[in-house]
């Protein structure tokens, strides 16, 4: 199968995305696995290739087709939407709006198989609210780019794998919206991403909602028996591995040492904080469900450094990774 196009949206133009592409790209192994294209703006890149030190030729193109996909030169679809003289570091609408239309023109690149999968550098929630885009964050975006009603997130470090039931709303509306159906359908999505990265038979770990998962009753009110094992009987009954209600401590700590292949947290700090305990300097955030690919880095714009040159790129470096890893199933 033909190398996939990638599509890597330069996030928030303020934060550290600039940085993070132009340094992941500087690296000659990502061309090995992928023929990446930038969605961005390019005399950005240009300024953050000076910041990051890095010797690469940042070129704008029309199109797809356009693209040479070399190492040392960075192919971009150049939207020119922030201004030369746009701050580091601080909070901007037309950054937020420019962030927003890299997303919508990756999606549209993705919905015409153009691109095989979507790589984002991290945007900035404020910002792109204050553009008058309102969406929670990059996973709900893109299924509304995309037409998707349901997607999951999935978090993937080094040492353990999570996919989230809820995400990014309170823990009391996450506990009431927490059903079977919507348990068994996320554990459905992870089993499929799993066994995508290669993985034949998943063991899959689900997490309780209650400390000690309830404790037979003592704490809560039944949520586990009511919103988790119904969901879990008909999972194991159709033969995937899922197992639970795990007190969320455990499991973590027993995915940690290699016993789960995937852990299904139940709300958004529940899986999130082990997470970044464990791996957040590599961590990649996965987009399930959607008609296409789509990986992240599994950190923020960071405005307290954009500008600075010292940015991390080994997140950037992982995500477009494991997008490669994972395109050529999905395009096949």
């Amino acid at each position: 199968m033909s190398t996939p196009v990638i599509a890597i949206t330069m996030g928030d133009g303020a934060g550290i995305g600039p940085e993070v592409v132009v340094g992941a790209l500087a690296t000659q192994t990502v061309y090995e696995r992928c023929h990446p294209l930038v969605i961005g703006d390019a005399r950005r890149l240009r300024a953050a290739a000076r910041l990051m030190n890095v010797e690469v030729e940042v070129v704008g193109v029309d199109s797809v087709g356009d693209a040479r996909f070399t190492p040392g030169r960075i192919d971009v679809i150049d939207l020119g939407l922030l201004p030369e003289d746009l701050p580091w570091g601080e909070l901007s609408a037309t950054a937020g709006d420019a962030a927003y239309q890299y997303i919508r023109t990756a999606s549209e690149l993705a919905l015409a198989g153009e691109v095989q999968a979507i790589c984002t550098a991290p945007l900035n929630k404020e910002a792109l609210h204050a553009a008058g885009h309102l969406y929670p964050g990059h996973t709900e975006m893109l299924a509304a780019l995309t037409g998707t009603e349901e997607v999951s997130m999935m978090l993937s470090t080094p040492k353990v794998k999570v996919i989230h039931v809820t995400t990014h709303i309170g823990l009391i509306a996450a506990i009431a919206k927490i059903e079977p159906g919507l348990v068994e359908r996320t554990v459905r999505r992870g089993h499929e991403a799993i066994r995508a990265s290669g993985v034949d038979a998943p063991v899959i770990g689900v997490c309780a909602i209650n400390p000690h998962a309830g404790e037979n009753g003592l704490f809560g009110e039944g949520e586990e028996e009511e919103k988790i094992v119904p969901a879990l009987e008909r999972l194991r009954a159709d033969g995937i591995d899922a197992r639970g209600p795990l007190p969320a401590d455990t499991a973590f700590f027993l995915a940690g040492r290699g016993d789960y292949d995937l852990i299904v947290a139940m709300y958004h700090d529940q899986g999130h904080g082990p997470v970044k305990v464990l791996g957040i300097e590599a961590g990649v955030n996965i987009t399930v469900g959607l008609p296409v690919i789509r990986t992240s880095v599994d950190h923020g714009t960071a405005f307290d450094i954009a500008g600075t040159g010292t940015a991390e790129v080994g997140s950037m470096i992982e995500a477009l990774r494991q997008a490669a890893e994972l395109a050529p199933a999905a395009a096949g």
